[in-house]
C-alpha cells in the first residue's frame, strides 16, 4: 500500500495540478535516509532550477522526468504521500522532502513510517526494468498472460505480488482480483486453465480501473492512510468484496469469508466461490 491505483491518483492529481512545466526552485531534505545513492547536498544541488516534463506511473513508481540524463523514481512504499503545504505544513513532523516550485507552491512528500524512497538516476531502466508487464497495457494479450503462468509453479497469489512479475498488484487488489475471477490464492499458477487465466486477467483489470475511479483505498482516515494530493481519503474501501472482511458473507454466495496467511500475507478469501484445487498434472 499504496497499489496502482492510489499511485495512478497521484500521479492524475500532479498533473491536474500543473506540476508538469513547473521548475524546483529549492530543495529540502529533512530525512537522510529517504534518498537512495546518494546525499542531501547532491539530490538537492541536481534538481535545483530543473524543469519537471513529464510525471508518469511505472508500477508502483511515480517517474519525474527532469531531463534526458535526470530522472527522480519515487516508490512511497508503505505511508508516503504528496500535498501543497502551507507554510506551517511545511514543518510538519512528517514532512521529509519538501519542493519549492516556480510558481511559488511548496510541494511537500509526509512519511509517517519513513519507508519511502527517492532515487535520482541518469537511467530509470535501472530501477523499472526489472519490472514486469502493467497489468493494463494492451498489450499484455490474455494468450501472452496464460503463457506466463504456464511456465509459473508458484501459488498465484504471491505470484500476483511479485513485482517482477507482473507491475503495480498488492495485497488488497490482488485478493479482490483472485475473488473476482473464482480462483484460490493457494492454487499453483500453471495449474490454471487457459479460460481461468483469462479470467483471472480480466478480473485484475476490473478491480484496478474501479480503484482508479475511486481515486484509491484508503483502509481509515489515519496518517499511515493513503490519501490523495487534496488530502482526501480514497473512496474504493466500500467496494472490496473480500479484502479485510473476514467473517462477514460473500457478496456472492454468501459463505463466511476467512482469512488465511499466504506468503507471509493476511489474505482473504471466500471457501465457496474460491475453492482450492488439488495437484495437477499440468505442472
Amino acid at each position: 500500500m499504496p497499489e496502482l491505483p492510489e499511485v495512478q491518483t497521484l500521479v492524475d492529481d500532479l498533473k491536474a495540478w500543473n506540476a508538469i512545466g513547473q521548475t524546483i526552485e529549492n530543495v529540502e531534505v529533512r530525512w537522510p535516509s529517504i534518498l537512495a545513492d546518494t546525499t542531501p547536498d547532491r539530490f538537492c544541488r541536481l534538481l535545483r532550477a530543473k524543469v519537471i516534463r513529464d510525471i508518469r506511473r511505472r508500477g508502483k513508481y511515480i517517474v519525474w522526468d527532469m531531463a534526458k540524463d535526470c530522472h527522480l523514481v519515487v516508490h512511497l512504499r508503505m505511508s508516503g504521500r504528496f500535498f501543497f503545504a502551507g507554510p506551517a505544513e511545511r514543518h510538519g513532523r512528517h514532512v521529509h522532502v519538501l519542493f519549492e516550485l516556480g510558481d511559488g507552491r511548496w510541494l511537500a512528500y509526509h512519511d509517517t513510517r519513513k519507508f519511502g524512497r527517492f532515487c535520482l538516476v541518469s537511467d530509470p531502466g535501472r530501477i523499472l526494468g526489472r519490472l514486469g508487464p502493467e497489468p493494463l497495457d494492451k498489450r499484455l494479450t490474455a494468450g501472452r498472460w496464460a503463457k506466463m503462468l504456464a511456465k509459473r509453479r508458484r501459488r498465484i497469489k504471491p505470484l500476483l505480488l511479485d513485482q517482477t512479475f507482473i507491475a503495480g498488484l498488492g495485497n488488497i487488489y490482488a485478493d479482490e482480483a483472485l475473488w473476482e475471477a473464482f480462483v484460490h490464492p493457494l492454487t499453483p499458477a500453471c495449474n490454471l486453465t487457459r479460460q481461468e487465466a483469462t479470467r483471472l486477467l480480466r478480473a485484475v483489470r476490473k478491480v484496478l480501473r474501479q480503484g482508479i475511479r475511486n481515486r484509491g483505498t484508503s483502509l481509515g482516515r489515519g496518517l499511515n492512510n493513503f490519501a490523495s494530493l487534496q488530502r482526501q481519503a480514497g473512496g474504493n474501501a466500500s467496494c472490496l468484496k473480500v479484502y479485510r472482511r473476514a467473517g462477514r458473507p460473500c457478496p456472492r454466495c454468501g459463505a463466511l469469508i476467512r482469512r488465511l496467511v499466504v506468503a507471509q500475507r493476511s489474505t482473504h478469501v471466500c471457501p465457496e466461490c474460491q475453492q482450492e484445487s488439488g495437484p495437477s498434472s499440468k505442472c
